[in-house]
């Protein structure tokens, strides 16, 4: 078993995860079997190898067992060990974060500072194959595109996962055979948090049940890896066969277009540089001839046969990249930003014209933005099952073209938020009760 279980982490780590012998590795150490198991292996293959334990002060006693433990299996290892402690609700007050994306956050910030001061090539993470398959089962949960079914990469820049090739099953059989000990963290066996109860009753279920369900889920996981690859790559050569640019020009046969049966996803592919969204490319494949969709850069002309794609030149950039952090932004129109934390949420505090709420999770976009509307545009207004276009929404206002022009849209990471002054959107919905959320209010 011992032999076994090695060899296949050694041909994995050489096939997928590039760590090179000759230079150290920065273990991430928690003291739990999955990153103890990844130190002795690490070890066992001949890599010179630095541990990287943190403290976050969240299960009381147990917080001070697990350093006392890795500190003792460092020494015993002759491995140097470096331990941080972190005040987390500090920092979820200070950047308005959830307490799992503090954790992460202040980890993973860490890890890279301590790579690059002790000059390790890598940071060695524990994630092991049912870890993949729960990610596999969140995603899907989530609602994502085929890039969320494809599970962890072995490599992400410079972090690797050397275990990704075996099992929990596999570690724990194989550090009792090396008779090493290791910590629990008791919060992992309790069932409040998501991942906690799709590892501890769902997928338990499904494997009682559906015999060789593990490996077809990873076999399922690894496909949709090749898939994602190849899908990219079709879209990276379809754009040089349907499209033609002259001087920042584009030309889009619209006939080559229509021979796919996913030509939505494909145009969108092709626009989303230049800044369409989804609903755009999907309308424009239904459009009449002569209608226009503009982006802050870009127009995108309907006609018979093609879809013209040019730059607006020297059209002015309407298009406000703005910072939540902040408490007052001025321009192009001023709001009020304020980060409640610990007052508990009414709907009566908001009208979702001039005051709207947000949960926390916006402050997680990675831009969030002030724009006007586009031809195409479409948001998911509150109250409303589904998403309506903004032009039917100023229609049902009896707005001007003037109006329509001059209307503000608030927008995070691609999708519409907030039209300011006549309704907000289902996303980032406040949850009821809840005690942290962002308030926004035009002044």
């Amino acid at each position: 078993m011992e032999e076994r279980f090695l060899d296949k982490i050694r041909s994995f780590i050489d096939s997928d995860c590039g760590i090179d012998a000759s230079r150290p590795v920065l273990v991430a150490l928690s003291g739990g079997a999955d990153s103890v198991a990844l130190l002795r292996v690490l070890l066992s293959l001949g890599y010179d190898c630095r541990a990287a334990h943190c403290n976050f002060h969240l299960r009381g006693d147990e917080s001070n067992r697990d350093e006392r433990f890795v500190t003792e299996l460092c020494q015993c290892l002759d491995v140097p060990l470096e331990v941080k402690h972190f005040d987390v609700p500090a920092y979820m007050q200070e950047h308005g974060v959830s307490l799992e994306m503090a954790c992460r956050e202040l980890r993973y910030e860490w890890f890279e500072d301590l790579r690059s001061e002790h000059g390790c090539q890598c940071i060695a993470v524990a994630h092991h194959s049912d870890d993949n398959i729960e990610t596999f089962f969140l995603n899907a949960l989530r609602g994502t595109g085929i890039a969320g079914l494809t599970g962890m990469k072995p490599r992400n820049g410079n972090v690797v996962r050397p275990l990704l090739c075996v099992s929990r099953d596999d570690i724990l059989e194989w550090l009792e055979s090396v008779h090493q000990d290791f910590v629990t963290d008791s919060t992992n066996l309790e069932n409040d948090a998501r991942r906690n109860r799709l590892r501890n009753v769902v997928l338990p279920a499904i494997y009682r049940e559906f015999e060789g369900a593990r490996s077809s889920l990873l076999k399922t996981i690894e496909n949709m890896a090749r898939c994602n690859d190849l899908y990219g790559e079709s879209v990276g050569v379809m754009r040089n066969i349907v499209s033609d640019s002259n001087a920042g020009s584009t030309v889009i046969d619209i006939e080559i277009l229509d021979s796919f049966s996913c030509r939505e996803m494909l145009l969108y592919e092709m626009l989303k540089p230049v800044g369409f969204n989804y609903e755009q490319c999907c309308d424009m494949l239904t459009s009449a001839v002569g209608r226009h969709f503009t982006t802050s850069t870009h127009k995108a002309t309907i006609n018979r046969t093609t879809i013209d794609v040019e730059p607006l030149g020297e059209r002015k950039q309407e298009l406000f990249i703005i910072d939540l952090d902040d408490e007052v932004i001025v321009e192009p129109v001023k709001l009020e930003i304020k980060k409640i934390h610990g007052g508990r949420f009414s709907s009566e505090i908001v009208d979702g014209k001039k005051c709207v709420a947000f949960s926390t999770d916006i402050l997680q976009c990675s831009e969030v933005l002030l724009r006007h509307w586009r031809e195409g545009d479409r948001f998911k207004p509150f109250g409303m099952r589904g998403s309506k276009l903004l032009s039917d929404l100023f229609t049902d206002l009896k707005f001007s073209e003037k109006e329509k022009n001059e209307t503000w849209l608030l927008e995070a990471d691609g999708e519409i938020v907030w039209v300011l002054g006549c309704r907000a959107s289902q996303a980032f919905k406040v949850s009821k009760d809840a005690e942290n959320y962002i308030l926004i209010r035009t002044i």
